[in-house]
């Protein structure tokens, strides 16, 4: 049984955060849109656990260089003899924000949590047997079969209490993409630094230092004001007129005229993220379409001849004036499985681009609707806007459908739209995390944001032999033979991978981060 804080403990704790918030050090944190949702396991996106990572916590973290870092848990190992469990060792002395001791309970209760149906984070975990404590500090983790590289998935699981989630009523997890609500939508007991004490959802949100934290150092960020602003021009307008002191998403035309404006900072540097495209599959006409008889994107020479009209280096000058890498391939290159060859994308050909079209029996084209967020990636409605004027080139006539990624992320993870731009990060730095969410058959743990509906099944077998491969040279020979395939297949339409600029304050510093989820625990003042 958890020992939980007193009323009369709650309550001095309480006065304790007020009294400091009036002398805190207040950041106020500018994005282009909000987390989509406070439940931990729900949504497999970016900011929705970049927002999370203040308030929960996970077993082992990345810091700014990408390097795995202790968190919940100060050790992980092999056990010996079994290559198949995984043992951690928990932080012992550690409290939630209501005072609940956290224990190997809470572990256990969150990884099983976190792959369960509902969640859009069990593909992370789709190799495990079963999770188990062994003592109040101590769990292990039973896989399938050899898994050396699980730890490397647990970045963005979260670790919730156990006995307020059932007390809570939040056993299950939210159903995002069916609208479904729960109490743990809008509130929050983690073990993070800090600990929300207001939200409005899209507009306003507050945490403040968590006083009990774990951690020696305590952050000289005492209180956040998160501030989701989605335009462009009013989010630099709030920073330049010192409404805010942080924009995260800073627009690439922006940069410039920032970086030589007095009392202002950018930092800047690659994100583990790529920008691309997915289509439909499948002999189902398009919904969107005027052709009513085939799917003109399951013919390999559409998809062929879509990659010869799409000027990437184009959208790279001019979309993102110079703040992106064009790539053909879809994974940055952090994540192992990268290599130069699959990197290289081919020249711009619309003469060749539009005898595939003819070929493919589409010489008068066709149409289609492109489904895009406006306020989730870098430019991203502007990017997708050069490529609609770009596939008309081939006689591709494109319907832009534009909204903000909260009502963009279903249609993709319901497989609701013929063709839709979509980001994909890569928190485990393994090609495996792309390979489960965005080319596996949509079954099961797999195929999450497979969004297009791709089916290959020989495919599916290697992806899934990649889970408990030991021998690390045959492993990364079935990783190349998979991005062969993709590429070869053009089962996605990468872009760039995406740059990053965050603007501040002169005197604050905070580095940009590779997973683009930056704590606010690292941002320093000037002395």
């Amino acid at each position: 049984m958890k020992k939980v804080m007193t009323h009369l403990g709650l309550a001095l704790l309480s006065s304790t955060m007020i009294a400091g918030a009036t002398s805190a050090e207040t950041i106020r944190w500018a994005r282009a849109s909000d987390a989509l949702t406070l439940d931990p396991h729900s949504q497999n996106q970016g900011v929705t656990h970049n927002f999370a990572h203040h308030i929960y916590e996970t077993l082992v973290d990345r810091d700014d260089e990408g390097t795995l870092q202790p968190r919940l848990a100060t050790e992980w190992s092999l056990k010996e003899g079994d290559p198949t469990v995984w043992v951690f060792r928990l932080r012992e002395g550690v409290t939630f924000h209501d005072g609940a001791e956290f224990t190997a309970e809470d572990v256990v209760f969150s990884l099983d949590r976190a792959r369960s149906e509902a969640s859009n984070m069990r593909q992370l975990h789709v190799d495990v047997a079963e999770v188990r404590a062994i003592d109040d500090y101590t769990v292990e983790v039973q896989t399938t079969g050899p898994s050396p590289l699980y730890p490397n998935n647990l970045t963005n699981t979260f670790i919730m209490d156990k006995d307020w989630s059932e007390s809570n009523d939040v056993v299950e997890v939210q159903d995002y993409a069916a609208g479904e609500d729960n109490f743990a939508v809008r509130n929050t007991n983690g073990t993070g630094p800090y600990v929300l004490q207001s939200r409005e959802v899209d507009v306003r949100s507050v945490l403040t230092i968590n006083e009990t934290h774990w951690a020696e150092d305590t952050p000289a960020v005492t209180e956040i004001i998160y501030l989701p602003i989605a335009d462009n021009a009013t989010r630099i307008a709030a920073l330049l007129s010192g409404e805010v002191d942080l924009v995260q998403d800073v627009p690439v035309q922006d940069i410039d005229r920032l970086q030589g404006t007095g009392g202002i900072k950018i930092e800047t540097g690659p994100e583990n993220r790529v920008i691309y495209f997915g289509y439909r599959f499948g002999e189902e006409p398009l919904a969107s379409s005027n052709v009513t008889d085939a799917n003109p994107f399951n013919d390999p020479l559409v998809r062929e001849a879509m990659e010869l009209a799409v000027d990437r280096d184009a959208i790279a000058q001019v979309v993102m004036r110079g703040q992106a890498i064009p790539t053909g391939v879809a994974n940055p290159p952090f994540v192992a499985g990268w290599t130069e060859e699959l990197d290289a994308y081919p020249a711009v050909n619309l003469e060749r681009a539009q005898e595939l079209m003819a070929e493919a029996g589409y010489e008068d084209g066709f149409t289609v609707t492109l489904d895009t967020p406006n306020n989730r990636y870098v430019n991203d409605e502007a990017i997708s806007q050069a490529v609609v004027g770009m596939l008309g080139r081939i006689g591709i006539t494109v319907t832009l459908a534009s909204r903000p990624v909260a009502q963009h992320s279903p249609l993709v993870t319901n497989n609701q739209t013929d063709f839709y731009l979509l980001g994909w990060g890569v928190p485990t730095f393994d090609s495996a995390y792309v390979f489960n969410d965005l080319v596996h058959t949509k079954e099961g743990s797999y195929g999450a944001y497979n969004g297009g509906l791709y089916s290959n099944p020989e495919l599916d077998a290697k992806i899934q032999s990649l889970g408990t491969e030991t021998d690390m040279e045959v492993r990364d020979a079935t990783v190349a033979e998979i991005w062969a395939e993709v590429k070869a297949e053009r089962v996605l339409l990468p872009i760039h991978n995406q740059v990053l600029a965050y603007a501040m304050r002169d005197d604050i510093t905070l580095p940009v981060h590779p997973e683009n989820q930056p704590l606010l625990t690292s941002l320093t003042f000037a002395e």
